[in-house]
């Protein structure tokens, strides 16, 4: 009896982890509550269906409260269809190519002196410095941006929680 509990468990346990690592960078953004603006922008930018491809990539997930930090109406304005390039520019500016964790940055950080250079989809760059042990990402515009959650894993690659906006400068 005791045997068939356990193995009840253990693929109860097994199908909640496998169904978790089955989903996309994108479904896990649409289920967290953190990222409603996000999963809204990525809409507006047609960007949907490019995360959902295999990947792998890293996205530099800007929670609500990043999204509050723009100035006011900024956010609206670049919602309407009009600025649907701009908004794309911006929201692939958050995503790397390639999967890269947490302990990845960090270590290449370290090998680089302090700083790494990640070059974004939208061809533009990031750099990634620690402070305070904490992974800090810098936008063209100098604009800083705290990794506040890492290495959430998806099927397609990784999200990190940022607490702001990055800006690429013009």
């Amino acid at each position: 009896m005791q045997i068939t509990k356990n193995l009840s468990l253990l693929i109860i346990i097994l199908l909640s982890t496998t169904s978790y690592a089955q989903s996309d960078i994108i479904d896990l953004t649409v289920t967290s509550k953190d990222h409603t603006t996000l999963v809204t922008a990525l809409k507006a930018a047609g960007l949907v269906s490019t995360l959902k491809a295999d990947g792998p990539y890293t996205i530099f997930a800007p929670t609500n409260e990043a999204f509050d930090k723009l100035p006011p109406k900024q956010l609206a304005n670049l919602l309407t269809p009009e600025n649907k390039a701009t908004l794309a520019s911006i929201i692939s500016y958050h995503v790397i190519a390639g999967s890269l964790t947490e302990t990845e940055i960090i270590n290449k950080i370290k090998s680089e002196n302090g700083s790494f250079t990640l070059q974004t989809v939208n061809g533009k760059q990031l750099v990634a410095t620690l402070k305070e042990n904490s992974i800090v990402i810098t936008d063209t515009a100098g604009n800083t941006s705290l990794l506040t959650k890492t290495s959430i894993n998806g099927k397609n690659g990784i999200i990190h929680v940022v607490d702001t906006v990055l800006t690429p400068s013009n």
